[in-house]
């Protein structure tokens, strides 16, 4: 059974202090009046951190992460920490308790806490009714995925994942590292099956492997980001099933040498 600790402790919290959601609130006055302080400064080796002293706690952030969509994520994930895991005095955040974007099994096995915080983060980021609101009637797209983005002030990966766990709509998402397959995961609504893929490289005809093949540039852009694949480079076909097109939408990362891919029927 899903944890959804982090989720209602967020819708809660929402509803205590009488917002429907938090988009337009600086993170500071957010904090602030919780009863913490957010201090913005050069981490070493760590996105985020929560101080809890005798009087006073302190949630940090690293000055030097280049987004605000990610300072807002790591901040409200810290603030996650405070309200629900009062025997946390010290805890640094680095990529991997921050990346909700891993499986589920994965995510638990780096703790229990960490999953909670980071489905707090999405929560109270993207509250679920007013994302869901957000998306009535709009095909999925990645067109989509931006206007989400530039709405809910959240990254396109946060967003993606977002629709995911939210079963917006059915979505196939693949996380390639260096190369090689290292998860995927899937909506509930998926009905396709997929090819056995973990820890090989992405198909040969996947757009996943056109960014591997051109190191992690961008290559598409605007309308051109949603490539039109065919349902089997993905996905097994059975004996009668029928090769019909599919769509796939890569976020690349150069530095990391990461690509998240997603899949979605035409």
């Amino acid at each position: 059974m899903k944890n959804s600790k982090g989720s209602l402790m967020a819708k809660r919290l929402l509803s205590d202090i009488g917002f429907d959601e938090i988009t337009h609130l600086s993170m500071k006055l957010f904090v602030s009046g919780l009863g913490a302080t957010l201090v913005e400064e050069e981490l070493q080796n760590s996105d985020g951190k929560i101080v809890r002293g005798k009087t006073k706690t302190l949630i940090k952030v690293n000055s030097q992460i280049p987004y605000e969509s990610k300072k807002r994520f790591t901040i409200a994930h810290e603030v996650g920490h405070f309200l629900m895991h009062e025997k946390i005095e010290v805890h640094n955040e680095n990529s991997n308790t921050l990346n909700w974007f891993v499986s589920t099994e994965t995510q638990l096995k780096k703790g229990l806490q960490e999953w909670e915080a980071n489905d707090f983060a999405s929560e109270l980021l993207m509250p679920e009714q007013i994302f869901r609101n957000e998306t009535l009637g709009k095909s999925f797209s990645p067109d989509l995925i931006k206007y989400l983005s530039e709405r809910f002030k959240t990254s396109i990966t946060s967003t993606v994942f977002r629709c995911l766990h939210l079963d917006i709509h059915p979505l196939l998402v693949v996380f390639i590292y260096n190369g090689t397959v290292k998860y995927w995961d899937k909506t509930s609504n998926w009905n396709y099956w997929i090819k056995d893929i973990t820890k090989l490289a992405p198909p040969d005809d996947s757009v996943a492997m056109e960014y591997i093949n051109t190191d992690y540039e961008f290559i598409y852009c605007g309308k051109e980001k949603a490539q039109l694949i065919s349902k089997s480079t993905w996905c097994n076909l059975n004996k009668y099933d029928e090769d019909t097109d599919f769509f796939e939408y890569c976020i690349p990362t150069k530095q990391n040498k990461t690509i998240i891919s997603v899949i979605w029927e035409k």
